[in-house]
């Protein structure tokens, strides 16, 4: 007796066609219950060859595998279901980010009139000094700030808007770039500011959950390091 691999070669052992290929009302054939199986295996044994019976070994072994397609089609349903419940979590956590400050790697800020850019950046050692730069949107230094010898963790910064000229620089977005004086050398920093979030939206895939930063893009959830 041929070995049965799915509920497909179920009907097909009995010379019928798949629901679906019916063009039926219809179950689809991932759905067929153990009930049906037993129907559609006494209905086989019922019309077995006498001179070639059916061999209790391959009778069990088609319950097994039968059972184990069975059990696989509900194991990744309950996945699927088990995934849809985690995104509407992340969805909800990540909508109730709108209107907090998030801190999130990235390089750069929004100056608004009045305000200032804020930051942080983690030093995986001591540094003999840290100094952060702020550039316009056309690569012009506008601010040096030196933070002074610093131990190895987070380093928090911030700019409110001043100039080396002594002015005060125009709202709209400027580039953060902090370094870590070592000996002779100025190693470049990840740098780390805050921004307001300003909605959510979903990536490429339903699990991808982007934080929208006003005036800044976008961001995955998954980035934000602290909230605000």
């Amino acid at each position: 007796m041929t070995t049965i691999q799915s509920s497909n070669d179920a009907y097909a052992a009995l010379g019928l066609a798949p629901p679906e290929a019916q063009g039926a009302s219809k179950q689809d054939a991932s759905s067929l219950g153990l009930d049906t199986f037993f129907k559609l295996m006494i209905t086989q044994l019922n019309n077995q060859d006498p001179s070639d019976p059916v061999d209790n070994g391959e009778f069990l072994g088609q319950i097994a595998q039968f059972g184990t397609v069975s059990g696989l089609d509900q194991l990744n349903q309950q996945f699927s279901d088990l995934s849809g419940t985690l995104t509407s979590g992340q969805a909800l956590q990540a909508g109730a980010l709108v209107g907090h400050e998030v801190l999130a790697p990235i390089d750069t800020g929004r100056l608004t009139t009045g305000g200032n850019i804020r930051g942080q950046v983690e030093l995986d050692a001591s540094a003999q000094d840290v100094v952060v730069s702020v550039t316009d949107q056309t690569g012009q230094l506008i601010k040096e700030m030196r933070l002074g010898p610093q131990q190895s963790g987070p380093v928090a910064f911030s700019w409110d808007g001043s100039t080396d000229r002594g002015d005060y620089a125009a709202p709209g977005l400027y580039t953060v770039r902090v370094q870590a004086q070592r000996g002779d050398s100025a190693e470049d920093q990840q740098t780390n500011l805050f921004a307001d979030v300003e909605s959510v939206s979903l990536g490429a895939s339903n699990t991808d959950l982007r934080l929208n930063l006003q005036g800044l893009g976008s961001i995955a959830l998954r980035q934000v390091t602290q909230i605000h």
